[in-house]
């Protein structure tokens, strides 16, 4: 995927530039002043300063861009709050989210949405480095050519942001790419923004990283872009207090990021946002079906899950009923799961799971072994596999979904998008198999139950008399054993049983299967 050279190209969408702010009125003026030396055309971009409740109010300095609107908050607190006023205040099909500290190059805007001309998916990342304020006015900052005229740039802190992305081949080979879209300059489709709810004013710290981490639930792809250049005016707090910063934004992160297995190792602790969501379709499955799966589904070695039964629940009408109720099975696992906060009963599965990173899907007549999860999340992690299908013995499947690949699916389905994919490029128009979507993508894979539904494993039998005394000759003689010493003759087995014609291979992989289940 490749975007349009910078200055060799005609913008057609219209860019909001939502400038959050509380207070640091100097730092902002320059911001302003930055985006009003904008290459971006002016018709196209307005610029929202949104006020936190700033004391003295914040005030519109005489260099800014042409189309700029001050935006009160009026309810709510924090920068989060105040983004969403100002992306709800905004008309532009493009979102560009900026820090009030910042001063951005003049191709800044231009660098960033030039992406999205080319498609709808994506979230585009602008570079930063950390400077000390020196005494420059607004004049000089619309005057400059580059940033480096006002900014000792070889003495600035580089962003940890700069070094992942060089690590990672501009985020190709990143596993979690949503670590470096933390906040003061990033651009989106405003349909994006919305789609995932904005950010989270319940998030006081780390809000930027958790609204990226839904975004890549959602599917986005992260662009970064080295050209969309900025410093930002003094060092961020973490600098200061780095140990309290990090303990401070802990508790956000952790029951909001699933994929921060560091920040979930206390045992027995239940999260706002599960790891997994097991869904079991329970049409025509029987009471003790769906019992036995729901205890296997919370039993696992696996326990941050949310098991979601989805069945005709609303059919199921309030008032009297009588034990003759037709749906008195349906009423009766209702009552029985309906206060565990483990277990969700709904009508029709979600799409997706998002914010849930993973989801399951399998027979409800085939329980979890305690193992399965945590073997098939380990399966699909090593290669970031977007889907792993388990070939069950008697033709149905069992499969792992990874959300991100599927919101991405979800997002090309039929929209005639042209990817790059691990066999080169490929035109998905028209396409609207998911999966197939998602093998281009992310791929595809199918394995065999074996390893995840282990057979259980057999107690040891005690040798037999002759067998002790054959085995003692043999060792005495200083003879070798020979193949099938110390285990029955052919000959001692029953001649009705030998008789007997064997199962075919896939009835004794089920056997074997539910027998695993049985004894765990």
């Amino acid at each position: 995927m490749s975007a349009p050279r910078l200055g060799a190209w005609s913008p057609a969408l219209s860019v909001s530039v939502v400038v959050p702010a509380r207070g640091g009125q100097d730092k902002l003026d320059l911001t302003l002043a930055a985006l009003a030396a904008q290459t971006y055309p002016e018709h196209l971009m307005e610029v929202l300063v949104v006020d936190d409740g700033s004391d003295p109010p914040i005030r519109l300095p005489e260099i800014r861009p042409f189309n700029t609107r001050l935006v009160r908050v009026r309810d709510g607190w924090g920068i989060s709050n105040a983004v969403n006023t100002g992306v709800k205040a905004a008309d532009g099909e493009i979102i560009q989210r900026l820090d009030s500290d910042m001063v951005a190059c003049k191709e800044h805007i231009e660098a960033l949405a030039r992406w999205h001309h080319v498609t709808d998916y994506l979230v585009t990342i602008g570079m930063k480095k950390f400077v000390d304020a020196p005494p420059v006015t607004p004049e000089q900052v619309f005057r400059a050519g580059h940033l480096g005229e006002l900014f000792d740039l070889e003495t600035a802190v580089a962003s940890s942001t700069e070094a992942t992305i060089a690590k990672t081949d501009g985020l190709r080979k990143s596993r979690n790419p949503y670590h470096v879209c933390t906040g003061p300059t990033f651009a989106l489709p405003r349909e994006v923004f919305h789609a995932v709810g904005g950010l989270d004013p319940t998030v006081a710290r780390g809000e930027d990283t958790e609204f990226s981490y839904r975004l890549a639930m959602h599917g986005v792809v992260f662009i970064p872009d080295m050209d969309a250049q900025a410093v930002h005016l003094g060092l961020p707090s973490q600098h200061r207090d780095r140990e309290r910063a990090v303990r401070a934004v802990e508790p956000y992160l952790a029951h909001r990021i699933p994929l921060r297995r560091d920040l979930r190792k206390e045992p027995g602790r239940r999260w706002l946002v599960p790891y997994v969501e097991i869904v079991y379709d329970i049409a025509g499955a029987s009471e003790q079906e769906v019992r036995q799966a729901v205890s296997a589904a919370l039993d696992g070695k696996l326990q941050d899950v949310v098991v979601t039964l989805v069945g005709p629940w609303s059919r199921l009408a309030g008032g009297r009923h009588s034990l003759s109720d037709p749906d008195f099975d349906l009423r009766l696992l209702r009552d029985l799961f309906a206060h565990d906060e483990r277990i969700r009963l709904i009508d029709e599965a979600a799409p997706s799971p998002a914010p849930i990173p993973f989801r399951y899907r399998g027979p409800v007549d085939v329980p979890l072994h305690r193992v399965t999860l945590e073997r098939m999340i380990e399966s699909v992690q090593k290669d970031l596999t977007g889907v792993l299908v388990v070939d069950l013995p008697d033709g149905r499947t069992a499969r792992l979904e990874r959300t991100s690949a599927l919101g991405r699916a979800l997002l090309l389905t039929g929209a005639g998008a042209v990817v790059d994919g691990a066999d080169g490029v490929t035109d998905l128009s028209g396409v609207d198999d998911v999966d197939k979507i998602i093998d281009v993508t992310h791929g595809v894979r199918h394995e065999p139950p074996d390893r995840f539904w282990p057979a259980p494993k057999q107690p040891d039998q005690p040798k037999q008399p002759e067998q002790q005394k054959q085995t003692g000759q043999a060792q005495q003689s200083g003879q070798p054993k020979r193949p099938g010493q110390g285990a029955a003759a052919p000959s001692a087995a029953p001649k009705a049983a030998a008789q007997t014609p064997s199962a075919p291979p896939q009835k004794r992989l089920l056997r074997r299967i539910k027998s695993a289940l049985r004894n765990n």
